[in-house]
């Protein structure tokens, strides 16, 4: 195990993010037993308490099984973890996994016209402005990656009309995912960041309630970049097709 000496000795939260990392990456395998917590504490110059209170976080997550009196053993993340393991998939070590990027695209045109027709249906009165100038200030930023904090925020608003809690936290996670590679994506997402008549048309059918037509434009909107980015993985040899 590749781990270092925690600066903050008092924050658990460091002790589980480099055990999380070698879990995600592959370095500590489904069924594999984790050090004692004594040793944990020792390698990572922290207090047991720490180790502690980091690990049942991971029980927590379902990332690990703590028997009491027993060992801790690492579980498949694949099949117990959730949403908020994303952030760590998609860009572990600093580069991104491509077969991860790919799902997060995948999976925002499945759900994303279904938010939008949600939108139409449920928006307040007060949503259609600031769908409007969150528009308004994709329009106005030249910037690549700009332009995509700018869309974030968009569809922010879009969750937020759709009114509904389980779609908001997906979208956390996929935004907590997905703004640490805003510029290695910048290329593909141009694709959909730079089509503003789509964001208009989209903001114009939620706007005029139109369930339909939003998902319809949706659909179309978020299209652009999942099939750019289909297509680089191909090129690259990174699909199973």
């Amino acid at each position: 195990m590749a781990l270092e000496k925690v600066a903050r000795r008092s924050l658990p939260d460091e002790v589980y993010e480099q055990i999380l990392g070698e879990l995600v990456d592959g370095s500590l395998s489904p069924g594999e037993a984790l050090p004692s917590e004594r040793r944990l504490a020792e390698v990572l110059g922290v207090s047991r308490p720490a180790v502690r209170e980091a690990l049942q976080r991971m029980a927590h997550a379902g990332l690990v099984e703590v028997r009491q009196g027993g060992s801790t053993t690492v579980v498949d993340f694949r099949r117990s973890g959730g949403l908020d393991l994303l952030p760590h998939l998609l860009v572990p070590g600093g580069v991104i996994d491509p077969k991860v990027a790919r799902s997060i695209m995948e999976a925002r045109l499945t759900v994303g016209p279904k938010i939008a027709e949600l939108a139409a249906e449920r928006r307040s009165p007060s949503a259609v402005p600031v769908l409007r100038a969150a528009v308004d200030d994709i329009r106005a930023d030249a910037d690549p990656i700009g332009r995509q904090r700018k869309a974030l925020v968009f569809w922010e608003q879009i969750v937020e009309a759709a009114d509904s809690l389980a779609f908001r936290l997906m979208f956390n996670s996929m935004r907590a995912a997905y703004e640490p590679a805003l510029e290695a994506l910048a290329v593909v997402m141009a694709a959909e960041v730079d089509r503003l008549e789509l964001y208009d048309a989209l903001a114009d059918a939620i706007a005029d309630q139109d369930a339909a037509q939003a998902r319809r434009v949706a659909d179309e909107l978020l299209g652009f970049a999942t099939r750019s980015l289909l297509q680089v993985l191909e090129q690259l040899g990174d699909t199973d097709e």
